[in-house]
């Protein structure tokens, strides 16, 4: 296939500058030393991960840090970093043109373009996504001048959010029973819900796995247009370093409406015509009060109550970003609308793969492992693409990576450790399993799902150091009939058992 004149031409090439993206380059610059790796970003800072430390077999933890691109480019002499967004792909030609009028030409190419913010009401001036460093900024501007807040959603950003608020009024309106039903259950739920309510905050367990540095970036403003492009993820402690700070004197006011969504956002005009009352923020004592304050916005819930508060935050989950591409091309789409791979991380059009938020595995997974959409598994998913998109290129056969027989994700959540693995909410085991638990009230909790004798996920909360047992009972199926409750006795200590 000649290049057409003005057409660059690369035997690799990777499009998004995320976790995944950013692996993927870095694993093919190593494969390949001898050939240019393109790199298409929008984005002109990348994600680079540093300090990674392989905690047991499956678990990993790792910081990460956004760097300029240049940055890349000088550890990798042969990854070419092309600042522009994808406008268009026509596989069929096997290229991709830019938004800056530019064409290139690949042999292979991954798409790892990762995902964006769900929002539930699109153009709403008063309602905040939060997905990237600049919304993040974004939302601590606003913040420093809010009396009350209302945020809708239950996933990990959800959590982290609610936590780190203080001086705010924080109304929680989530959809399901329980806190954080991506991680937890409704025991760990209650397990951890005193901390929301604590007035004192401890210091917090030292972490250092994130740092935002956009070299330059702060001091001049960022054209406003730039917030509609897509940044790359969020991950944990994405909140460190920002100063999540209302105008109030107190630490934390958070009420959770539970089993509800946002029916519909009234500005300060409609609600005043709509002539109904609106609460004032829940008191201990159950009765519900009018509300004095005007607010510039308004939330009705479909529990029929009705909030006003400074801006609603929306942290409902991620769609994956498959739009530029969708165009003339024919992927085959899962059921949350990424593109579907196989487990050679191949999508369904010739010579282009997808790794991270993008994709949607679905190859017949490990019984213990599902697909998430986390920093863990985009960095997994961004590695293992590169090295299948080598073999298929030297015409080698390669077997499905270890990182996908174990789903394995530590994380922090209020303070604590959190530690998930396997089917640790028995997702997909129907009714036939039972769980154990072990909680000590503000110290650890600890469960795990059992199927026929057998550990199938675990939920570790605290410092419980059971978290490399747990994994090897788990991987290698082992019959623990015989240990029944004795599993979790805290005065058996399980390590010298199956060491």
């Amino acid at each position: 296939m000649a290049a057409a004149p003005g057409t660059a031409r690369s035997r690799f090439v990777v499009v998004g500058g995320g976790i995944a993206g950013v692996t993927c380059a870095e694993k093919l610059a190593v494969e390949f030393p001898s050939e240019d790796i393109f790199l298409v970003t929008a984005s002109p800072v990348i994600k680079a991960i540093t300090n990674f430390k392989q905690v047991s077999k499956t678990l990993e933890e790792f910081d990460v840090e956004e760097q300029p691109s240049s940055l890349l480019e000088r550890r990798y002499t042969n990854i070419k970093v092309i600042q522009s967004g994808v406008k268009q792909l026509k596989s069929d030609e096997h290229k991709i043109f830019t938004e800056d009028g530019k064409e290139y030409m690949y042999e292979k190419l991954c798409l790892c373009a990762g995902a964006i913010p769900k929002l539930i009401f699109e153009g709403n001036p008063y309602v905040l996504g939060i997905r990237d460093t600049d919304s993040a900024q974004a939302f601590q501007k606003h913040l420093a001048q809010a009396e009350r807040i209302v945020v809708v959603g239950n996933g990990g950003i959800a959590l982290e959010l609610v936590y780190e608020i203080e001086g705010c009024e924080v109304i929680w309106a989530i959809k399901d029973k329980a806190i954080g039903n991506t991680f937890f259950d409704a025991g760990a739920a209650e397990f951890l819900i005193p901390k929301l309510t604590a007035e004192k905050r401890e210091t917090p367990i030292e972490c250092k796995r994130t740092k935002y540095t956009m070299e330059g970036m702060e001091k001049k403003e960022r054209p406003l247009a730039a917030s509609d492009k897509v940044g790359s993820a969020l991950g944990p402690d994405w909140h460190e370093g920002l100063h999540l700070k209302g105008t109030k004197k107190f630490s934390h006011k958070v009420h959770i409406e539970k089993l509800c969504e946002v029916k519909k956002i009234h500005l300060q005009q409609e609600f005043l015509q709509l002539q109904q009352m609106s609460l004032a923020f829940p008191k201990e004592e159950k009765n519900v009060e009018p509300d004095e304050v005007l607010w510039p916005v308004y939330v009705e819930l479909t529990n029929g109550k009705i909030y006003g508060c400074d801006f609603i935050v929306s942290a409902t989950g991620v769609v994956p970003n498959v739009k530029p591409f969708l165009d003339g091309n024919n992927f085959a789409i899962g059921e949350d609308g990424g593109l579907k791979v196989d487990k050679h991380m191949h999508t369904s059009l010739p010579d282009i793969y997808a790794a991270g938020d993008i994709c949607t595995a679905s190859w017949e997974p490990s019984p213990v492992w599902h697909q998430m959409r986390l920093w863990t598994q985009a960095r997994q998913m961004g590695w293992y693409a590169a090295k299948c998109m080598a073999a298929d290129a030297l015409g080698e056969s390669i077997d499905l990576d270890f990182s996908f027989e174990l789903f394995a994700h530590v994380t922090k959540f209020f303070n604590y450790k959190v530690v998930v693995l396997g089917k640790y909410n028995a997702q997909g085991l129907g009714l036939d399993h039972e769980l154990m638990l072990r909680c000590t009230k503000e110290q650890e909790y600890v469960k795990v799902v059992m199927q026929n004798g057998r550990m199938m996920g675990a939920v570790l909360i605290g410092e419980t150091d059971l978290e490399e047992t747990f994994e090897n009972l788990i991987l290698n199926q082992m019959d623990l009939s015989a240990y029944g409750e004795d599993l979790l006795n805290p005065d058996i200590d399980i390590e010298d058992y199956f060491d």
